[in-house]
């Protein structure tokens, strides 16, 4: 539970400075800003609170504020309809407003938590947005509202969430690096050579090769070999098989072929089966298994190797499973009953026990550069990733708040959860930047045009644009998190 809260409160941390990027330039250029929610509230908010004559009002499980509007009427009384003979509102005056109404001190922000988890906003008046205030947007641009200001100030108002968040990512990476450098297992010294999933092994890739070259460039990282292969179009592969090097030509659709059959690890290092700990209760406690134990042999085949061993363990559910071992430099036989999930109940010794790591250390004043070159790496990365997910394959791929959450490891490791921070505030900060209406980067994208043309597009058409992104967005939120709940319950 306490690790569930951590990660939520991780991603309302991201959305609170995103919005907080777009509240900061508002203010900067006294543009007044109406709202600031954390989730979204739809009739009624969990907490709202607002400023008003130097003291805080706060109201829990209330109604939301009604609009300051009210029917416009014409000198003979009548209610004044548009062309389409729809009633035509006005804002309400101030001064007839009573004291206690929160619409009399437009000025000062209203700060509130929705009801519904799906983000957060930040109103900013004069802007169309997914308030779609249209009787605000009647009435002629005041000097407070974002619609008067120039093009070189509405720019970094639209974009002020997207440079926090990169900012941000950064920022942890260069913390990541300056708290933990960086470490890994080069290649070379995988003397186990790597796993590969049936799809790779269908390209020509044996269980044991050594990765030597990607497109003939030397790879010391597995990482770094895989993003090679599946995103920056790689050729060929030479491997280490047996002591020889062999050159593996990569299908055109190799990416997609992936994203199809979509396996669990796609490259993992093969390293040997060592009990770091055993479960009471478990298969291993049966056979009287013991921490330092290594096993070398199930029901009589000679497997030394953690995935190998794994998969024997897995072909022997229900079954007596004969299983040697080596304790202390000496051979002992023993066997167990293994239960339907194919497993013994062990915790076993990482593969960084085993092989010796690359660990790359960086100085306060080095890890700055460093993590922001990290950061446009990251970016870099994941808009090569990016196009796959219009594909057929890609596009089954996509997951929601579900999928979030699988990034991280079910063992709590705070250096992972900077990681992913910071991978997510990127992701958050490209997908914002995306010229889709009612994201950032329709706003762009609309600026833009008005930079070029020098004519601004009709405060309708911005209407209609917001209202389609807004559809579009809800679309792909239901189809990303219903995929997850597709692979939750059939896969």
């Amino acid at each position: 539970m306490e690790t569930f809260l951590i990660k939520a409160l991780q991603l309302i941390l991201m959305v609170l400075l995103h919005e907080m990027g777009h509240f900061l330039f508002a203010r900067l250029f006294k543009v007044r800003v109406e709202k600031f929610y954390m989730f979204f509230n739809p009739t009624v908010s969990l907490v709202r609170a607002k400023k008003i004559n130097g003291k805080w009002d706060v109201k829990f499980f209330a109604k939301n504020i009604p609009a300051n509007e009210r029917p416009k009427l014409d000198a003979e009384g009548d209610q004044v309809l548009d062309a389409k003979g729809r009633q035509v509102m006005e804002p309400i005056p101030l001064d007839k407003l009573e004291d206690g109404d929160w619409r009399k001190y437009p000025d000062s922000t209203e700060w509130g938590i929705g009801w519904l988890p799906l983000g957060g906003y930040c109103k900013i008046s004069g802007m169309i947005d997914e308030s779609m205030d249209s009787t605000q947007m009647a009435m002629a641009p005041q000097p407070w509202e974002y619609r008067s200001r120039p093009v070189w100030q509405r720019l970094p108002i639209i974009t002020g969430g997207v440079l926090v968040n990169f900012i941000l990512a950064m920022i942890i990476y260069a913390g990541v690096l300056f708290t933990w450098g960086q470490e890994y297992i080069p290649v070379e010294n995988a003397k186990f050579g790597y796993q590969f999933a049936e799809v790779m092994q269908n390209e020509g890739f044996r269980n044991g090769d050594v990765f030597v070259k990607v497109d003939n460039e030397n790879i010391e990282n597995q990482g770094k070999a895989l993003n090679r292969m599946l995103f920056s179009n790689a050729k060929t592969v030479t491997v280490l098989r047996d002591g020889q090097a062999l050159t593996i030509t990569l299908s055109k659709n190799l990416t997609d072929t992936i994203l199809k059959h979509n396996p669990k690890e796609l490259v993992s290092l093969r390293f040997p089966y060592v009990i770091d700990a055993v479960q009471g209760g478990s298969p291993a406690s049966a056979a009287k298994l013991e921490k330092g134990d290594s096993i070398i042999s199930v029901n009589g085949k000679k497997l030394y190797i953690y995935q190998d061993i794994l998969a024997e363990l897995n072909a022997s559910k229900n079954s007596i499973a004969e299983i040697e071992y080596v304790r202390k430099g000496k051979v002992y036989q023993t066997h167990t009953q293994i239960n339907d999930d194919g497993k013994l109940g062990v915790k076993i010794l990482t593969p960084v026990h085993f092989f010796k790591t690359k660990k790359i250390t960086y100085g306060f004043f080095e890890a700055i550069p460093a993590g922001i070159s990290l950061g446009w790496e990251t970016l870099s990365d994941y808009v090569s990733q990016l196009k796959y997910v219009f594909t057929k394959s890609g596009i089954q791929q996509v997951g929601g708040f579900g999928a979030i959450g699988g990034l991280f490891p079910p063992v709590w490791d705070w250096q992972i959860f900077w990681e992913m921070t910071a991978l997510l505030s990127v992701i958050l900060a490209f997908m914002n930047f995306l010229p889709i209406p009612a994201l950032d980067g329709g706003h762009v994208m609309f600026l833009l045009y008005e930079m070029i043309t020098r004519r601004k597009p009709s405060d309708k058409f911005l209407e209609y644009a917001q209202t389609a992104g807004m559809l579009l967005l809800f679309a792909l939120l239901i189809y990303a998190n219903g995929n997850d709940i597709f692979r939750a319950i059939f896969k």
